[in-house]
């Protein structure tokens, strides 16, 4: 019998540029755990026990559609929002409240990673 999952601990997502996903990723403040911009595996801490991993694979091609996202939450959507335009990079919608209860918005990784920017807001 298996048994309930309890967390996410990792993500890994694959990037044909190394450096460029993790200065997009370092826009949030992620710490390099293992490896780095010129690694061929890197590990960010998103968190107390949360990471992403990035593989670097030479061959990989943007997805030319969207194949799904991931979200993750920050102290202030406002801020990361700004942090990525100060950064160059364009978000693919401004901030914006949803009904469900979070501030958030999209943005694109430069290995075409769709990612959620959000925190939780009262209702």
């Amino acid at each position: 019998m298996a048994k309930r999952v309890e967390s996410i601990n990792a993500i890994t997502l694959i990037t044909a540029e190394m450096a460029a996903s993790v200065a997009f990723y370092e826009v949030l403040e992620c710490e390099v755990a293992f490896g780095g911009a010129q690694a061929s595996f890197t590990t960010l801490r998103l968190g107390n026990a949360q990471f992403l991993n990035l593989l670097l694979d030479a061959t990989w091609v943007r997805p030319t559609q969207v194949w799904g996202r991931f979200i993750l939450w920050v102290d202030d959507v406002d801020a990361a929002y700004n942090a990525f335009i100060a950064a160059g990079y364009t978000p693919t919608m401004a901030p914006s409240d949803a009904s469900w209860g979070e501030r958030y918005f999209h943005i694109v990784d430069p290995a075409g990673h769709e990612v959620g920017i959000a925190r939780r807001i009262d209702v």
